[in-house]
Parts: C-alpha cells; structure tokens; sequence
C-alpha cells in the first residue's frame, strides 16, 4: 500500500513508523529480524531502509604503493525490503540514491522493486563519500534527486531507458528528504524550498525530514510548504540522543541545532547512560507536542538499534 494511503486510511491518527540501517556485512538476516521484533507491538505500517553508495579503501601493494579499491560495507537493501515484506506482510520503503549507481543499476532495481510489490520508495540524491569533500555524482548516473524523480516517474509511465524492455508500468509512491533547518548546501532557505516544491511539482508525494530536535523549526517548515503551494504529507524523521558524543556530532555532521534547553541538560550527565535517559526523556516530550500538531507519522532513525525507541513508543501511544 502507498505511505499516502496508510495516512489517509489513519483518519488523522498518528502513525509509527521506522528506518533501517543495514547491517555490516557479514551479519545474517537475524540481524535485520532483531532489529523489527521489538517494534512490532506498534504497528508500524511501513518500514524504510537506507541505501549507502560504495565507498574506498586504500590497500598496500608489493611495491609499497598504494592502490584505491571500490568496495561496499552493507548488503543489499532490496532484499532487505524482500524479506520484509515476505516476513512481516508490513510495507518496506527503499531509499534509491544517486551516488553509486548508474542509471541502468537505477532501471533494473526499479524493475526488481516492481516485480516484488514494493509501492513506495524515497528519492535522494545520496551523500558523498567519506574521502570525498563534496557528492561526485557516478560516471553514468544521476546528479541530483530530481533526476531520479523524473527517472522514477518515466518508470511510472512505461518509459524505459532503453527500448527493447517489454513495456509495463509501475505505480511508485514517491517520497523525497526535506530539511527544516536547510540543507546545508542550499545558500538559504528560500533557495532549499524552490528545489523542494520542484521535486512535489514532478511527482514527490510525500516528505519525510531531516531529524530535528526544537519542534519550532519543523513547525515553521509546514507552515512555509504549505505557503509555498507544497500540500504533501510531511513525516517528521526523530533520533533521540543515546551518548553524550552525540551533543557535537549531530550537529557537525546533521548541520542541526540543538535546543539550549536539551543542551543545558546533557551538561550535567556523567555517562553516556545518564545522556540516554535524558534524551529519551526529551524525545518522549517532543513527539507529544508533534501529536498534538497533528503529525501524520511519527518516523524513527532507529541504526538498528530498537531499544530506545520502543521505550519512547510505550509513552506516547
């Protein structure tokens, strides 16, 4: 079923939902099954699952110098939303991004998808790699989310890349990344919603957004969408803090803000169990306040991890 229909259906109830890191390779599908178990007693109606782009690694030769090798850290997404769907009857959501993939591996794993019912997948432009400075898009793939939007769309319409595939077509729910702090390349924000209201204008049905810890700013961020004639769902997208590490690297890598309230009181913890505590605390708060607004799906970053977010779902539904 579409993310649309699971929020029409709902009737203006708020929805749980979560993503999915996959696991280092090397791990079995337990790993996987580990990680939905503890989350099941909510209900989720969808599941996402992120897709990361290969990366490299520098490897020593018998001459001493060294030589860069492509390689890939976690397996498939696609059959992780295939076992998903096979064990849990729940929809799965594949993140496709640019980064890493040409556009023929982007047509055949829309094919793969369709064949296997998937209704619903979220577009991305992807992040650049770790050794990389800036996102390089791959020789022969998209450089940018609407590319692989309008891709996506062609799929939806029976167009394909090359004209000897049999026609059909696939009927994808689209859903792409919003930012209520600004993406942190956009020079403003107005800058970030005209991109943003390119990507629902060519066919994106829903949003779900960067986490975000002052609800303010989420606030704000419908109220500009729906200003800007940008009508879609927007799925708040939560990480609660789990270690006192987190404090500077979220912000570092997220480009976020952290409440000074939140701030002021991760100050005081003396160990990353104290920081968890405090964080769950402050997630519990938050969520209530974005079901008080309304929210149509409250969306979990979960890595994997379920634990704290089954003890932040136990308060709030």
């Amino acid at each position: 079923m579409k993310i649309t229909d699971h929020i029409k259906n709902a009737k203006g109830k708020t929805l749980f939902s979560f993503e999915l890191l996959p696991p280092i390779k090397g791990q079995s599908i337990q790993w996987i099954y580990d990680a939905i178990d503890p989350l099941l007693e909510f209900n989720p109606p969808f599941i996402d699952v992120t897709s990361l782009r290969e990366d490299y690694i520098y490897k020593e030769q018998e001459n001493g110098l060294l030589q860069k090798v492509s390689y890939r850290k976690r397996p498939g997404t696609i059959a992780i939303c295939a076992a998903i769907i096979h064990k849990y009857k729940i929809d799965a959501v594949p993140h496709l991004i640019c980064g890493g993939f040409t556009k023929e591996e982007t047509e055949n794993a829309l094919i793969d998808l369709q064949f296997l019912g998937i209704d619903n997948v979220l577009a991305l432009r992807g992040d650049a790699r770790s050794a990389d400075t800036a996102f390089i898009p791959t020789k022969g793939g998209h450089c940018y989310a609407t590319d692989l939007i309008e891709h996506i769309k062609n799929h939806n319409e029976g167009k394909f890349l090359h004209e000897d595939v049999e026609t059909f077509k696939s009927d994808f729910c689209i859903g792409v990344a919003g930012y209520p702090e600004k993406h942190f390349e956009a020079p403003n924000l107005n800058t970030d919603f005209k991109f943003l209201k390119k990507k629902v204008d060519m066919g994106a049905e829903f949003i779900v957004t960067q986490m975000f810890f002052d609800n303010q700013k989420y606030f704000d961020f419908v109220k500009k969408c729906r200003e800007n004639d940008i009508h879609v769902p927007i799925i708040p997208g939560l990480k609660p803090i789990s270690t006192l590490t987190q404090l500077n690297v979220l912000p570092k890598i997220f480009h976020i803000d952290l409440p000074e309230e939140l701030t002021d009181a991760l100050s005081y913890a003396k160990s990353n169990a104290e920081a968890k505590e405090i964080g769950t605390e402050a997630m519990i708060k938050q969520c209530k306040e974005l079901m008080d607004f309304g929210v149509p799906v409250l969306h979990f970053y979960t890595m994997g991890k379920p634990e704290q977010t089954k003890k932040i779902a136990r308060a709030i539904f």
